[in-house]
C-alpha cells in the first residue's frame, strides 16, 4: 500500500511538473531570458486573479459549463437509449449525423450560427453561448450514453416494468442508477469542452459574454506573461478539482459494485 501510495505521489508530481514554470511565472515581477529563476517576485498575478473582472469572468464561465453539461446529459440521454437499445432503419446515418459538428471547421460553424443567432436575439448572451456549445457537447453525450445503454441493457429495466413499476419509475430507480458512472464521465467531459472553448464564446457572444478563455488568451496576446500564467492556472484549477473529485466517486462506485457482486 505505501509503495502504491509513493507511486500515485510520483505519477501525480510528473503530470504536475509542467505547470512548474506557470507557477513561477506567476509570482515573478522579471525574469530575464537564460535565468533558471526569477529575478524578483511580484503579487501582481494573485492580485489580478482576485480582481472583479477575472471573479465575473469565472462565474460566468461555471455557469456557462454547468448550464452545457447539464443540458447535453439531459438531450444525450434519449438519444442515447434510442441509439443503444434499438435497432432502426438508419441507425448508421443517425450516428453519422452526430458527429457532423464535430467534423466541420468550428470556425465555419460559428460563422453560419452568428447569423442566425442574430436574428433570433440569442447573439451576445449567456444562453446564446450555451445553446451553441450545445452543437458540440450533446454529439459526444449522445454517442457516450449510447454506448453505456448498448452495455447494461434494459433486461433489468423490464423486470422492474413486470413487477409493477410505472416507465418513470423504471427509468430513476433503475436505469439511472446503473448509468451513474457513465452520466458522470459525460457529464465531466461536456463540462470540459464547454469550459475550455474559445471561438464559440467569442463570436457568438460578441465580446459580451466574458470567460477565462476569453480573458487567457487576451493576455496572451498582450504578451503579459505574468497575467497570462497567473489566469492559466485559474483556468486549469476548477477542472483538475471535479476529475478528482470524480475520480474518488467512479472508484467509490466501482468498489460498491464489486463489493455487491462478491456479496
Amino acid at each position: 500500500m505505501r509503495a502504491r501510495h509513493l507511486g500515485l505521489a510520483g505519477l501525480a508530481a510528473l503530470l504536475l511538473l509542467p505547470l512548474l514554470p506557470v507557477v513561477l511565472w506567476a509570482v515573478s515581477g522579471s525574469w530575464p531570458p537564460g535565468v533558471v529563476l526569477p529575478a524578483e517576485l511580484s503579487g501582481r498575478g494573485l492580485a489580478l486573479v482576485v480582481d472583479d473582472t477575472v471573479a465575473r469572468a469565472l462565474a460566468t464561465s461555471l455557469l456557462v459549463a454547468t448550464l452545457v453539461a447539464t443540458l447535453a446529459c439531459l438531450v444525450g440521454l434519449p438519444a442515447g437509449r434510442a441509439l443503444g437499445l434499438h435497432e432502426f432503419r438508419g441507425r448508421r446515418l443517425v450516428q453519422f449525423l452526430l458527429l457532423t459538428p464535430l467534423l466541420v471547421p468550428p470556425l465555419a460553424v460559428t460563422l453560419g450560427l452568428q447569423v442566425s443567432f442574430i436574428r433570433l436575439g440569442l447573439s451576445g448572451s449567456v444562453p446564446g453561448v450555451a445553446v451553441a456549445q450545445l452543437l458540440l457537447t450533446v454529439p459526444y453525450a449522445a454517442l457516450l450514453l449510447g454506448g453505456a445503454y448498448r452495455t447494461i441493457g434494459d433486461a433489468h429495466e423490464r423486470q422492474a416494468r413486470v413487477l409493477g413499476a410505472r416507465p418513470w419509475q423504471a427509468l430513476l430507480l433503475v436505469s439511472l442508477p446503473q448509468l451513474r458512472a457513465a452520466l458522470l464521465t459525460t457529464w465531466l467531459l461536456t463540462f470540459l469542452i464547454s469550459w475550455s472553448e474559445y471561438v464559440l464564446t467569442l463570436l457568438i457572444g460578441t465580446g459580451r459574454v466574458t470567460t477565462l478563455p476569453l480573458l487567457l488568451f487576451s493576455a496572451i496576446e498582450s504578451s503579459d506573461r505574468t497575467a497570462a500564467a497567473a489566469l492559466g492556472l485559474l483556468v486549469v484549477l476548477p477542472p483538475v478539482v471535479l476529475v478528482v473529485l470524480a475520480a474518488g466517486t467512479l472508484a467509490r462506485d466501482a468498489t460498491m459494485r464489486v463489493g455487491l457482486a462478491r456479496g
